[in-house]
Formats: C-alpha cells, structure tokens, sequence
C-alpha cells in the first residue's frame, strides 16, 4: 500500500508530515466507516500552503559581492601595476643609450663653502679570527639566498668563491 518516499522539492516540517499521516488515518478509517453508515463526515481540514520557496544564492549571501568586487579589483590593479613597472624597465633599458651633444656647454663652477667637519675616528682593527667567523656568517647566508636569474646566481657564486679564499688564506688582508 505504500508508495515509497516521496522526494519534495522543499522538505516539509515535522508538523505538517505528522498532520499529513492524521488525515491518511483518517481518510482510511473515514471510508469504512462510512460505508457502513452514512452520518454526518466532518470535513477534512484544507491541505496547508507549500512552504515559502527559498532565496535565491545572490539574495542570501548578499553581502559576499561588495567585498568580492573589492578584492577583484584590488587584485586587477595590482597585475595592472606591476605589468606597467615592467615595462617602464624595458623602456628605460631601451632608450638608456647617450646622445651625444656637438656643442660642450660651459660650466662654472662655484666653490663650496668649507663646513666644519669633525676629525674621522680610526678604529680599532677586528682580529683575524672574528674576522674568519663574520666571513663564515657571510658564506652561511649567501647560501641561503635562492637567485631569482642566472646573472645574480653568477654573481653570488663569485662572492662566495671570493669568502672562501679569505677564508681558507693564512692572513686576512686588512681593509
């Protein structure tokens, strides 16, 4: 006798299922007692109103979209700027050669007015084994330095060649 469940577009409440298997009861008793006498049969009550149909996703998160415009545009700007600065690099790269002007403007130079400068302290020299420990320090972190192109890889390859040999040398030149 039973159908199965019934999928709903809209799951009822535990009210309206109760009250829904009351009426079935009734109906089923309702029919043979019915047929047995016919007496007065009270009415059964009307069926209740569907449930209101939900909000749709952009009504029920509305205050998502301003902060989601905003972070968009955040992120638009910034590819937009940082294309631009790379560009102007290019440009500046490309346009850097000097012209050459035919006629060598006349400069007149002007002297300085002397400032009061204070004497220039020497300091004391570092010994050579702090020395060899700064220069390890140094090796340590230009290891840990990840290059971003092969010039700037070169270039701290050089420097650290170039800590080794003050570090392995028997006397640290002074400076």
């Amino acid at each position: 006798m039973s159908e199965g469940p019934k999928l709903y577009t809209n799951k009822p409440k535990k009210a309206q299922v109760k009250q829904f298997q009351q009426q079935q009861q009734m109906k089923g008793t309702g029919l043979s007692a019915s047929s047995s006498t016919m007496g007065a049969q009270p009415s059964p009550p009307p069926p209740p109103p569907p449930p209101p149909p939900k909000e749709p996703f952009v009504r029920r998160y509305k205050f998502v979209w301003p902060l989601l415009l905003t972070v968009n545009l955040a992120v638009g700007a910034y590819f937009f700027m940082r294309t631009r600065k790379n560009n102007t690099v290019l440009e500046e790269k490309e346009v850097a050669p000097p012209v050459e002007t035919t006629a060598p403007v006349p400069v007149t130079e002007k002297p300085l007015p002397s400032l009061p400068t204070a004497p220039v302290k020497l300091r004391d020299p570092i010994p050579e084994n702090q020395q060899r420990e700064i220069f390890k320090w140094l090796l340590e972190e230009k290891r840990k330095v990840k290059p971003s192109n092969p010039e700037e890889k070169k270039r701290i390859d050089e420097e650290k060649a170039i800590l080794k040999q003050f570090i392995r040398a028997s006397s640290i030149p002074t400076f």
